[in-house]
């Protein structure tokens, strides 16, 4: 069999990115999904010539033109004035980029304002293959920058004159506002950097493998750079930012959840490689699934004598985390926080996630965050350390952070000095603040200080009598209410039991009660008593907790009460299994059910004075009341579909009509009756929904 390669070690060794090398190879017909896909080594040697040769010809083709406009260049004086007034009189009708041959992708980045990776992926799709330092042509390059609405203007090279040089005016209308002292406006998306949580057992060697990240990084010029965390670590490895949240534990990570706030890309699940997956280990997988963050396994401790990867592989697999080495998609590192080896590496694989995840940002927008951590500071005052997720934060923007709100003072960035804004996926810390906030709330930006403090009063009244804005829990009851809003019913469980066997018991039977109408998605399944960590899992997750014979930990009852989470403890597995086969029908919409109850047929049509037409007919089947729903059938089509307004058998008003006998039939807003015409009467009827 021929030796296999994945995708991002192929295109890391013909320096593209691994979305470059996907396109690529989709585009050959290759069927790959996701970086860690792997092809044979005859596709690869293949892509490797096909690549090669494209950015050979490309060289060639554009050094020559390069060397042809070199030598043809002669720019008249009264040319060089036609085109600089020319320009200026389309300054603020369309943006220019200005350039002179030959033209590399990183000088048409720089000009454009975008990423190399852009550039060269938008030469992807038209089928051109080039690196960061490639030249590529003039033309190619003016259609580039139509792709992003800018208008290519090819300068030619100035001939070598004595005598001083004559400044450049200034070509692109940014670089005229910039030359006027402005500064350039951010607007759209833009990439922004990850945010990364590390999650795993105690004593595994989470803080341990982050402090050793830092510490490698932090004296290394551009390739990384940090000297002071504020609640998250900014590191810089090979031109990439990457935010680490230093907040540990699953708890912190759950109760940001809990509160709405999506606070984290990518999970860091650090498994010692001499103790392999533990109970806590299963957990945070659990946290990271119910979250739906994708995790990268560092396998941590790899320089230790009693070191076991395939220990650690089995139990990942276990927990149906299929490492790459077997076949999966999740990438495993081994590293050691005390050897300070493999960081590259997993720096470079939260990378290659990022990359793949295409994360996203705004800057120009109002910052939103959330508070990572908060205290009162002597001389300071009430401090916050946030993280904005999306939109910059200015200093004397107005923030509303839960029951507090106030003008950013002074924002504090890594190095501990004072900094003016700060955009997506950066940690800093904010002074001026009415008070100090929870870990986890929310924070936005609003343009007016007075809605500012309202909201703040507003919010403050609804703490101190109990009505928490925190998101609503689930019961078995009003479950119904919250799922028939989404497309698919889904039931979620955290269930505890006493011992493995029962676990493993429950989980098979209920695996049984899953239906195509509803899904039952159990987030959270482990032995031993009930935690206010389970009772944080479900709120953030809208589930419920179930416990077979186990108790619920001091202080947790409490906690479920306030979080709007119910638990429901169970000696027998058959009342279990009920109470949750009836949350799971509970969901479902009631089926609505037509049942016919009788028939008449119209032999004669009144007319009376103060009520309109009445039909005289004759019951030839079942029962009519009034009230019933009716149609009426002509030729066998239905011509009207309402109720039955009044019922009379003679002159007297009656409840109900009998097959045989006759009566008078008024309907509701219908007049239109003929002889003949057929009157069916039926009921509906709400059926509760069947599993």
């Amino acid at each position: 069999m021929s030796n296999r390669l994945r995708v991002y070690e192929l295109a890391r060794e013909l320096g593209l990115s691994s979305k470059e090398m996907i396109d690529l190879l989709q585009a050959e017909g290759v069927e790959v999904k996701r970086h860690a896909s792997s092809i044979d080594e005859e596709m690869a040697e293949l892509v490797r010539e096909q690549v090669i040769a494209e950015r050979n010809a490309k060289s060639r083709a554009a050094a020559k033109a390069a060397e042809s406009a070199v030598e043809t260049v002669t720019v008249e004086e009264e040319e060089a004035e036609e085109a600089l007034d020319e320009e200026e009189e389309d300054i603020g009708a369309t943006h220019e980029i200005h350039l002179k041959p030959p033209i590399t992708v990183r000088d048409l980045a720089k000009a454009m304002g975008r990423k190399p990776n852009e550039i060269i992926g938008t030469l992807m799709t038209m089928n051109v293959f080039a690196t960061i330092n490639q030249v590529i042509e003039p033309d190619v390059a003016e259609r580039i920058c139509e792709k992003f609405d800018l208008h290519f203007v090819r300068e030619r090279r100035e001939r070598v004159t004595k005598g001083p040089k004559k400044k450049a005016a200034p070509g692109t209308a940014e670089e005229k506002e910039e030359a006027k002292g402005g500064r350039r406006p951010v607007t759209g998306h833009a990439p922004r950097p990850p945010v990364v949580t590390f999650l795993g057992h105690v004593d595994h060697g989470k803080t341990s493998l982050l402090d050793a990240i830092r510490e490698t990084h932090v004296t290394q010029g551009e390739s990384g750079g940090i000297t002071q965390h504020i609640g998250a670590s900014v590191v810089t490895w090979d031109g990439h930012q990457i935010t680490f949240l230093d907040t540990p534990g699953h708890e912190a990570f759950t109760a940001m959840r809990a509160r709405g706030a999506n606070a984290t890309d990518i999970v860091v699940l650090v498994v010692a490689a001499d103790d392999g997956v533990m109970p806590q280990t299963v957990e945070a997988i659990h946290h990271a699934r119910a979250a739906g963050v994708p995790i990268v396994v560092a396998m941590n401790k790899i320089d230790l004598p009693g070191a076991n990867p395939d220990k650690v592989l089995t139990g990942l697999q276990e927990q149906e985390v299929t490492p790459e080495e077997w076949g999966g998609q999740t990438g495993v590192v081994p590293v050691s926080a005390v050897a300070e080896t493999g960081l590259d590496d997993l720096l470079e694989r939260i990378v290659l996630e990022a990359e793949i995840m295409e994360l996203k940002g705004n800057p120009s927008l109002p910052a939103e965050g959330l508070v990572i951590e908060a205290q009162l500071e002597t001389g300071m005052g009430p401090t916050a350390n946030i993280l904005v997720r999306n939109g910059t934060l200015h200093v004397g923007d107005v923030v509303l952070c839960g029951a507090f709100y106030g003008r950013a003072k002074a924002l504090i960035g890594q190095d501990g000095k004072r900094v003016k804004g700060a955009g997506p996926s950066t940690p800093v810390k904010v002074l001026g603040l009415s008070g100090v906030p929870d870990a986890g709330e929310l924070f936005s930006v609003l343009d007016d200080e007075r809605e500012a403090k309202a909201r703040a009063e507003a919010r403050t009244e609804s703490l101190r009598t109990g009505d928490l804005e925190a998101g609503r829990g689930a019961s078995l009851e009003d479950l119904f209410q919250q799922m028939s809003e989404a497309s698919r019913a889904q039931l979620k469980l955290v269930l505890k039991t006493d011992v493995r066997g029962s676990l493993e018991a429950i989980v098979d039977s209920l695996k049984e009660l899953e239906t195509e109408k509803v899904d039952l998605d159990i987030i959270h399944k482990d032995v031993g008593e009930i935690t206010n960590n389970d009772v944080l899992l479900a709120s953030a997750s809208g589930a419920i907790v179930a416990g077979f014979h186990v108790r619920v930990m001091p202080g947790v009852n409490k906690s479920a009460k306030q979080q709007g989470v119910e638990i429901r403890l169970y000696s027998v597995i058959y009342e279990l299994l009920e109470d949750i086969r009836e949350a799971m029908r509970g969901q479902l919409e009631p089926e609505q059910r037509e049942k016919h109850i009788g028939e008449a047929e119209i032999r004669e049509v009144f007319q009376v004075s103060k009520t309109g037409k009445i039909c005289g007919c004759v019951i030839q089947q079942g029962v009519v009341h009034p009230n019933a729903n009716a149609r009426v059938i002509r030729d066998g089509d239905v011509i009207y579909n309402g109720q039955i307004a009044s019922l009379r058998h003679f002159k007297d008003e009656v409840r109900e009509v009998r097959a045989g006998q006759e009566c008078g039939i008024r309907l509701d807003n219908f007049e239109d009756f003929e002889v003949g015409d057929k009157i069916e009467v039926f009921e509906i009827q709400k059926v509760a929904p069947e599993l």
